[in-house]
């Protein structure tokens, strides 16, 4: 791929799960936002919030878009706050495609891992939903392109792929790749 494909939502609305799996079964190299961020501070997420706070981790954020705008095109899942800078947003409308994974609030908040979220985990779901109602018109906005992912996981992947085909003009058999 000569562009990056910018995976973005909600936490809990598919972004992780579905890149990684796409990635996997189309060949594409995968990017995680947060797991670049954990590896540069050499701790979890959680960590970094709590020892040097969330300006530092937006920070990071957006030096990590830097960085993928000199590498090679990528399936990339950013974390769930990542567009609500102005800077990360033009970073990602100029090395690629914006991909929004929609899903209801309501699937969001039956399944999210609070604990596994630092901006959630010690205000709960009534966090998720205040995120969800101050974020989601930013996503549509930007979003080159939505792919509901409320029939499923296996239908997420599906849809995904088929979206990432027509995005990059891959075909549907990956002998036929050249």
């Amino acid at each position: 791929m000569e562009r990056h494909i910018f995976i973005i939502g909600m936490p809990g609305s598919g972004k992780s799960s579905l890149g990684k799996k796409v990635s996997a079964n189309m060949g594409l190299p995968y990017v995680d936002t947060d797991q670049r961020i954990e590896e540069a501070f050499g701790c979890p997420t959680a960590q970094i919030f709590d020892r040097y706070g969330e300006q530092a981790f937006r920070n990071a954020e957006t030096n990590v878009l830097i960085q993928l705008t000199r590498e090679t095109g990528s399936l990339v899942s950013t974390g769930g706050g990542m567009v609500m800078r102005e800077v990360n947003r033009e970073i990602m409308r100029n090395h690629g495609l914006i991909v929004l994974i929609d899903r209801p609030l309501e699937e969001i908040m039956g399944d999210i891992k609070l604990n596994r979220r630092p901006l959630l985990a010690k205000k709960g779901l009534p966090e998720v939903e205040r995120l969800y109602h101050e974020r989601i018109d930013t996503y549509r906005s930007i979003a080159d392109v939505v792919l509901d992912n409320s029939h499923g996981y296996f239908a997420g992947v599906n849809g995904m792929e088929k979206l990432i085909r027509t995005l990059v003009n891959i075909p549907a058999n990956p002998e036929t790749r050249g």
